[in-house]
């Protein structure tokens, strides 16, 4: 399924739609450049798991934890260079904790996801105009 958006809410929203649809142990890879959308996806996925809390990205921290119901661990590959990298700091034990894992710059630990795992596309086709491609399995 792919669906353009025209503004940072609809961007949100559409987050926020995938998000209601996550369960325990759910992983999504977002795929895309700079200003692709990623951050305010998430935002958007974290509101709709019920997380009301000021998500932004991880970029230096590699990962932020937000706690509800259902916490997510949202990730930031960006500056690591391949999947040993990110198992070095505990990837396994995040699968295993129960919560929703989101990574962004996914294309950069492609050996890194289990089977399921949810693969979102964003792409800034200029402005606030973006196309977001969701798949069911990586």
């Amino acid at each position: 399924m792919t669906v353009i958006t025209f503004n940072e809410d609809e961007t949100f929203n559409e987050g926020k739609k995938l998000g209601k649809t996550l369960t325990q142990g759910s992983v999504v890879a977002l795929y895309g450049g700079l200003c692709a959308g990623k951050t305010t996806f998430t935002r958007g996925l974290a509101s709709g798991l019920g997380i009301n809390m000021n998500v932004s990205s991880p970029t230096f921290t590699v990962v932020n934890e937000y706690h509800g119901t259902i916490p997510v661990f949202h990730f930031d590959m960006y500056r690591l260079q391949n999947e040993n990298e990110l198992f070095d700091i505990g990837w396994d034990d995040y699968l295993n904790r129960g919560g929703v894992c989101v990574v962004e710059w996914s294309e950069n630990v492609p050996g890194a996801f289990p089977r399921g795992t949810i693969v979102v596309k964003l792409e800034n086709h200029g402005g606030n105009t973006r196309s977001i491609e969701i798949t069911g399995n990586s």
